[in-house]
């Protein structure tokens, strides 16, 4: 048997952003108190959650009191060094595990575990000098685009090559980090499938959802997604295996591309993820419910979808919309709390709500 922890109980989360917001909320509606640590002030979890905890990631006492007046410990985005979790993990169990994060925190590692398990990526090689970039392009050709190894997230950190000539200004881009090249899928769509496993090894999926990008930000999550019944199935499996071999806790999100020869991976996330916000609206228990059940060791929710939903971000300027979308029939508005308005910023999300025709 697992141990859980009643309601009542506290979650410490490492990360203040609109997950930590959300999972804050989705805590609160089960009984949870939520403590949040993050460096930066005034954090958007901060206006939903009991405590936050501004301090740096190295700060010891901080780190060890933090731990010691909660419960369990979760987080919200994957970028946590691993001195942070060092200094936590003897005082509180952290869910997910370190596997994960040690896995998804260098493109090349989750790139060599992923292969390991059998399931295709794109071809890659690791990158650390303008030699070896130069060698790999023979090996991989182009179009291919080379990534920081660690960090980036909304297609920073990364520098598209559409031949040799453009090899010299991607390295410098990279300014000296280590760096994966990869070279470009043939695909007709990416979608992603977000699953969860509990304490006691159960898996719950979602329905996959198709995904729209534009600047290297994700503007859409559609669902249901264009997928024959066997690429969704596959879609499914293929989360499992991973949830498995990381002997994970909590949701994961596994961005997937599909090819005439299968489905690709393209990266996984060990946190809730932005393409399974529509769950807040299309199911029972959404993603970010799911998330806190399984962390607290309490049965996984049921992930079927009562609805069709198109979950559109608001980036930006989109803010200015929000009065049209606060008058429109079948829509959902979620906004984060953030104070500033920045190009490429997302500052919330709605979904579009497509019920069924009677």
């Amino acid at each position: 048997m697992t141990e859980t922890l009643g309601a009542g109980s506290t979650i410490g989360i490492l990360g203040g952003g609109q997950l930590g917001r959300m999972l804050s909320v989705a805590a609160a509606r089960l009984g949870y108190r939520c403590h949040i640590y993050d460096p930066a002030p005034l954090p958007p979890a901060g206006h939903v959650a009991e405590k936050v905890v501004t301090a740096a990631w190295d700060d010891l006492r901080a780190l060890q009191q933090f731990a010691a007046s909660v419960d369990v410990i979760t987080f919200e985005f994957e970028n946590i060094p691993a001195a942070t979790l060092d200094l936590l993990e003897p005082v509180c169990p952290i869910r997910p595990g370190r596997q994960a994060l040690a896995v998804s925190q260098d493109r090349l590692t989750e790139k060599d575990f992923l292969r390991d398990l059998g399931l295709q990526t794109a071809p890659y090689a690791a990158v650390d000098t303008a030699d070896e970039l130069d060698a790999a392009l023979l090996d991989i050709g182009t179009p291919s685009i080379l990534k920081t190894r660690r960090l980036g997230y909304d297609g920073k950190g990364q520098a598209r090559l559409q031949g040799a000539q453009d090899a010299a200004a991607a390295w410098d881009a990279m300014q000296g980090a280590p760096a994966i090249l990869e070279g470009f899928v043939t695909f007709s769509h990416e979608v992603s499938v977000i699953a969860a496993r509990g304490l006691s090894g159960e898996v719950a999926a979602y329905d996959p959802g198709e995904n729209l990008h534009r600047d290297g930000i994700l503007r859409e999550t559609r669902v249901p997604a264009r997928l024959t019944a066997a690429q969704r199935s596959d879609a499914v499996l293929m989360a499992a295996r991973i949830l498995n071999a990381l002997d994970y806790v909590g949701v994961l999100g596994v961005e997937l591309f599909v090819t005439a020869q299968g489905l690709v991976v393209n990266e996984i996330a060990p946190r809730v993820h932005n393409s399974g916000h529509w769950t807040q609206n299309g199911c029972a228990v959404d993603q970010f419910e799911q998330h806190i059940r399984a962390v607290v060791g309490l049965p996984l929710g049921d992930g079927g979808r009562y609805a069709d939903v198109v979950m559109e971000n608001l980036i930006g300027d989109d803010m200015d919309r929000v009065p049209d979308l606060m008058k429109a029939r079948d829509v959902a508005l979620h906004l984060y709390g953030k104070p500033e308005r920045r190009a490429g910023r997302k500052m919330g999300h709605v979904n579009h709500i497509q019920r069924p025709k009677s």
